[in-house]
């Protein structure tokens, strides 16, 4: 891993919240993400399952974690099982955790080599009355390939067919969202990564530079700042390109005029930065480029205070789109009588914001999280509004993560250059 070690007590905490949870005489398995393949002889790059991490601090594949704190056993509580390394694996793929690392990185005493576990496993699965197997339950996600676990899961039905089987997932959904005081830590890395990446890229654009060499400097500072990388595919949209929602070719040349849309963030330790900006290639905006970003902020702006504990999801959503029709208007894109005609069920503000405002954010992120529980202190949310006008070849949005705490809430981008002038100064120094 490119990331400086974590302080395991943010696993200990992680799995002492979690098995509170648990119904009694409970036994919880949780595996590593899959290993893909890429080419004949060749993996993609190993993405830890963001559950597996959440409990354990390890970021290696074929490793499983068993939580059964009721175990008769004292021994086999918490056990922690790995890829046995050897003098073949330590040649051609590299270094592997010892026992020792992994118990440091954990927090976990028990730590025995994946060959043990079938054994282990049946010698206390039986004293269990109900297992605990982990799905994706991320409401966002499509079913393809049956994952790990459910190959796990299929598995132990037949082994243990008399057992009850129950979620992780839920449990999981109500303590990943709320964040502890490092993962805010490791989030606000993550930030401050994205910021500095910025603030290179504005100096770097010019006409005439191509989104793809834009591309180069953000991955050069990410991976000089220790971050593991981009969060998601980063988006360098400019000029009509800014109109596709997740335009991730960044294959054209930025032409003088046009403005650039941006969507991209660090990853750092797992945990995810989520940033938009939008910047002109000529270093200043047109009037109606600075009318249109103007307005977006004022959203912005005005959504954000909106993100504090006990805000409702869908009355919070509401509410931006008011908000934005508002300025749709006054930027002539929509005609205020037909909005007073308009289908409340399908608002005609869509026509040029047709995407959310905000999603949770953490070791995913689009992070797990209930679309229909208030938000709470500890919850970190993007706020990303954003105008798009195909006719005009332009696309603005303006995105930073939020942090709701007691006193309302705080930005996480807050230091990252945001109003117009802040920009195109930099970008003219």
């Amino acid at each position: 891993m490119k990331y400086l070690p974590i302080n395991n007590q943010l696993f200990i905490y992680n799995r002492k919240n979690f098995v509170s949870r648990l119904k009694p005489n409970s036994i919880a398995v949780f595996n590593a993400n899959e290993e893909y393949t890429r080419s004949g002889d060749q993996n993609f790059v190993f993405k830890q399952n963001p559950d597996f991490f959440y409990l354990s601090g390890i970021d290696q594949e074929q490793s499983i974690l068993v939580l059964y704190p009721e175990c008769p056993n004292p021994l086999y509580r918490e056990v922690l099982f790995l890829r046995q390394t050897n003098e073949h694996i330590a040649i051609w793929e590299g270094h592997k955790y010892t026992k020792e690392e992994a118990r440091k990185a954990s927090g976990i005493e028990a730590i025995y080599w994946l060959q043990d576990f079938d054994a282990i496993f049946h010698s206390i699965v039986n004293y269990a009355e109900h297992v605990y197997i982990n799905t994706n339950e991320n409401d966002r996600y499509l079913p393809g390939v049956p994952s790990r676990d459910l190959r796990f899961l299929n598995d132990l039905r037949v082994k243990y067919p008399l057992h009850k089987y129950e979620r992780s997932a839920p449990i999981l959904r109500d303590l990943r969202v709320v964040k502890s005081k490092i993962e805010i830590e490791l989030t606000q890395k993550a930030c401050d990564i994205t910021h500095d990446a910025f603030v290179r890229v504005l100096k770097f654009v010019k006409p005439g530079v191509a989104e793809y060499e834009i591309e180069a400097e953000i991955t050069h500072e990410f991976l000089r700042q220790r971050a593991t990388g981009h969060a998601y595919t980063p988006i360098i949209a400019s000029g009509f390109n800014a109109n596709v929602l997740h335009y991730i070719d960044n294959n054209q040349v930025c032409k003088d005029g046009d403005v650039i849309l941006f969507d991209w963030a660090a990853e750092y330790a797992n945990y995810n930065a989520d940033m938009s900006r939008s910047i002109p290639v000529s270093g200043r905006f047109t009037q109606r480029q600075r009318q249109v970003y103007d307005a977006v902020l004022r959203v912005m702006k005005q959504a954000t205070q909106m993100i504090v504990a006990g805000t409702i999801w869908n009355e919070y959503h509401e509410e931006v789109g008011k908000i934005m029709t508002g300025e749709l208007i006054d930027l002539g894109l929509l005609d205020r009588h037909d909005v007073e005609k308009q289908d409340p069920k399908a608002p005609i503000y869509k026509r040029y914001f047709m995407h959310g405002t905000s999603h949770h954010l953490g070791l995913d992120v689009h992070d797990y999280a209930s679309r229909y529980k208030p938000f709470e202190v500890g919850n970190i949310l993007t706020c990303e509004p954003g105008i798009y006008i195909p006719a005009e070849n332009l696309g603005i949005r303006l995105e930073n993560d939020i942090l709701i705490t007691e006193g309302g809430n705080f930005d996480l981008m807050g230091n990252i250059p945001l109003e117009a002038e802040h920009i195109e100064e930099i970008m003219n120094s």
